[in-house]
């Protein structure tokens, strides 16, 4: 993006900072073409979300990421709304949903960390419209709303893709700083087959939230008007323990530093 800011990494965090490179060096050496180049790649972006989550550990301020990523998942939440009522529209429209759910979710700041959010909105919804096309088999959908699965996928893939992105603006950046001439094998395709296997399986399903709270619901002595709600509004509840999930920190962490902002504004 024309208005993102160049990388600076974790600053004042000596250790930390010692930790991003340490990886990135042992990124800029991998041999895409040596003896299980794969696994060695797995275990270096595995490396990478450690020290990410070590880093958001020193620093919840860090990145701006925790702030970026709580307020798109509320973004999200209300665009799943709009879909959960009217879908993605026709084959025809796809281009034009495209756009609209990368601005309204993406958001619009200047930073890495915001040009990584909107890169990932964008992902997501090329993959709910990939998902779409293969179940439609590439005929137009039938009208109505998403249905709760792709929801909940949605949700996931959205979450799981921001970390991903954001890791990918961190490799893009660093590589270039330790090894600026080095010509290796783009490893951002490999990045999100990765990310399926070890970043989405931290993402929490609203749909699994869901039917929790259905059970809690049939063994209850009292009936409970509409106890499980939306899934919009189910995926609005848990976007603090999302983030804090995907970051590395859980939900006391997040829970004690908004507890901390709200006492400093009052």
């Amino acid at each position: 993006m024309g208005t993102s800011t160049r990388w600076a990494g974790p600053g004042g965090q000596s250790g930390i900072a010692a930790e991003w490179s340490r990886v990135s060096r042992r990124l800029s050496r991998w041999n895409s073409s040596g003896p299980q180049a794969e696994q060695l790649l797995d275990k270096i972006l595995d490396d990478h979300l450690d020290v990410l989550h070590q880093t958001m550990h020193e620093d919840q301020s860090a990145f701006g990421l925790v702030d970026a990523a709580t307020k798109a998942g509320y973004r999200l939440a209300d665009a799943m709304v709009a879909l959960a009522d009217e879908g993605t529209g026709s084959l025809q429209d796809a281009g034009d949903f495209l756009a609209r759910f990368t601005d309204e979710v993406g958001g619009h700041g200047g930073t890495i960390t915001d040009a990584a959010i909107r890169r990932a909105a964008m992902d997501t919804a090329e993959r709910l419209l990939e998902r779409q096309n293969e179940e439609t088999g590439g005929m137009e959908a039938g009208g109505g709303g998403l249905p709760g699965d792709l929801l909940c996928l949605l949700y996931q893939w959205f979450f799981a893709d921001i970390v991903t992105e954001f890791l990918r603006s961190v490799i893009a950046e660093k590589v270039k700083l330790v090894a600026p001439v080095l010509r290796v094998l783009d490893p951002g395709d490999h990045i999100a087959d990765w990310a399926a296997d070890k970043v989405l399986s931290l993402v929490p399903s609203p749909c699994e939230e869901a039917a929790e709270l259905t059970e809690k619901v049939k063994s209850a002595e009292s009936v409970i008007e509409d106890p499980v709600g939306s899934l919009p509004e189910i995926a609005r509840r848990l976007v603090p323990g999302t983030v804090g999930k995907v970051l590395g920190l859980g939900v006391e962490g997040l829970l004690e530093r908004q507890e901390g902002t709200e006492g400093a504004s009052v």
